[in-house]
């Protein structure tokens, strides 16, 4: 039980460090989505943004927190632990060089193709706007590039996490958000000047903070040994590794992007502003899900890697198990605050300038949607890692077609009743059936995990959740009331709604006796005494 509770202090400790840095880029990631909603609102501009910045950002989601990290890490920790130094840095700089190569062929591919790839993930609603077209092509060729630096940078953070550094890399996104603020902003001011969209600005700031992004972590690098040399040998048996577990991993962890990309197309024929509301909506629910799902996933990797690489199977459960309680702490409370402050949060973040409260309303409702799969959501980036570890990526693959294709039956059956709802509900669904396939499928490769402690943890800590929305959407309320005639009323409302919902929340939790909450509470303590 000691070695347990190590591993799960070992897990909450990383996870609490990325979860640092992840906090910061969620943050500068929320004021880039306010300035879009103040700068452009929801409509042509930002529908043509979002098209094109999903086409490269789909490819960077596979490559730079999927199929690239997950096989990369378990690869890199295996010959950290078997092999000379030497040719572990000689695999680095192989794996670094390959990439470069292949992805640069995809960015020329892609950037040649922008207009045919936009209309072919378009409906014709979208594309008979004029002037939409040609915006969101040129755009899509800007970003494109940013593919190649998300991809080195993605390699970079394998190799520190392997190394158990941690905050550098996750820290890294941070450094995109602001290059692509400050650079995005100055560049859209600028160039109505010129006759240019201003949203075109933006787009250049993308490929501005994937710079920085990668930038960041050279230091890092060359702390901790890396000498990039170019060298690049295909037949190299590590580099064929890497690729054999890729292949089948970019199809096993990119079920929910290429269902978005199926999304895009449908919501490209709902009413204009949909595309806009749904990537609003989506935004938020990114944010508790990269503290929790992207924290503890990129935290448990290089331990259920290690365990792996050892062959040893109790540890590797014990690992899987409390990553995934620690999950369900946190996601579960995370989406109930989401579902009963939709709205108060939107409006505070997002309400004002050419953002309406018609927009509030809409990014609002698919808000919701997107919230009710946020711990299958979560879970899936801790779940789906382990298959590569014990080099069994066949499953997620079989998982990904499941969900693709349930995920078209239900986007075309409730499109015309829901409209644009009916993708992040679709999207809910889809996450949730193709987690519990895995965790069946997991259980069934691990000779079993502790599924009553999970279900024990679910039923204590439901009731709190559910009372403590419904108790922070009372209180939210009734400041606002009495705070009507003070600046900045909605947002010391929400202020105190949130504060007191977790203080609840924390406190519900101590009663429940769960041996991961305890030591999550303690080491909190712990670091709050010793400041």
């Amino acid at each position: 039980m000691a070695t347990e509770g190590s591993q799960t202090n070992k897990i909450a400790k990383s996870a609490g460090t990325v979860g640092i840095a992840v906090f910061a880029s969620r943050i500068l990631g929320l004021i880039r989505e306010q300035v879009f909603a103040a700068m452009f609102g929801a409509g042509f501009a930002y529908d043509a943004f979002v098209v094109a910045f999903r086409i490269p950002n789909l490819l960077r989601d596979l490559f730079a927190e999927g199929a690239l990290s997950s096989a990369f890490v378990a690869v890199f920790t295996d010959y950290k632990n078997k092999k000379k130094p030497a040719e572990t840095w000689r695999l680095a700089n192989n794996v670094i060089t390959a990439i470069m190569i292949i992805v640069g062929i995809i960015v020329i591919a892609g950037a040649v193709f922008s207009t045919e790839i936009v209309s072919l993930l378009t409906e014709k609603e979208f594309t008979s706007v004029p002037g939409k077209l040609e915006l969101t092509s040129f755009m899509t060729t800007i970003m494109f590039p940013f593919l190649v630096l998300v991809s080195v940078s993605a390699v970079a953070m394998g190799i520190l996490n392997t190394m158990g550094k941690f905050f550098i890399p996750s820290l890294a996104s941070s450094f995109f958000n602001l290059g692509s603020i400050v650079s995005g902003v100055a560049l859209a001011l600028l160039f109505p000047r010129y006759g240019l969209e201003p949203i075109i600005g933006m787009a250049i700031g993308v490929m501005v903070g994937g710079c920085l992004q990668l930038a960041i972590q050279v230091p890092s690098l060359l702390k901790e040994g890396l000498r990039y040399r170019p060298f690049v040998d295909f037949s190299d048996p590590g580099l064929r590794r890497i690729m054999t577990l890729m292949i089948p991993a970019v199809i096993g962890l990119s079920a929910t992007q290429i269902n978005l990309f199926i999304n895009t197309f449908f919501a490209s024929s709902c009413p204009e502003g949909s595309l806009s509301w749904l990537q609003y909506a989506f935004r938020l629910f990114m944010f508790p899900l990269g503290l929790v799902g992207v924290s503890l996933s990129i935290a448990t990797m290089p331990v259920v890697s290690q365990h792996a690489s050892d062959d040893d199977m109790p540890k590797l459960r014990e690992a899987y198990v409390s990553s995934t309680i620690l999950c369900l702490l946190l996601s579960i409370p995370a989406a109930c605050g989401l579902i009963f402050l939709a709205e108060p949060i939107i409006r505070v973040i997002f309400e004002r300038g050419h953002f309406t409260p018609v927009d509030t309303a809409n990014t609002a409702r698919a808000l919701i949607y997107y919230t009710i799969g946020l711990f299958s959501y979560a879970a899936l980036k801790i779940t789906v890692p382990v298959f590569y570890a014990l080099n069994k990526p066949k499953l997620p693959v079989i998982g990904s077609f499941i969900t693709i294709a349930l995920n078209i039956c239900i986007v075309f059956f409730t499109i015309d009743v829901l409209q644009y709802k009916a993708i992040p509900l679709s999207v809910s669904i889809c996450v949730t059936a193709n987690f519990l396939f895995l965790a069946v499928m997991l259980y069934r490769e691990l000779g079993g995990f502790a599924v009553g402690r999970l279900c024990g943890c679910l039923l204590k800590i439901s009731p709190f959740a559910v009372a403590m929305g419904a108790g922070t959407v009372w209180i939210n309320n009734r400041c606002v009331e009495m705070l009507q005639d003070i600046p900045f009323a909605n947002l010391i409302a929400l202020f105190i709604a949130i504060a007191c919902g977790i203080v609840f929340y924390g406190c519900c939790l101590s009663l429940t006796g769960i041996k991961e909450a305890t030591q999550l509470r303690k080491k909190l303590t712990s670091k709050l005494l010793k400041r």
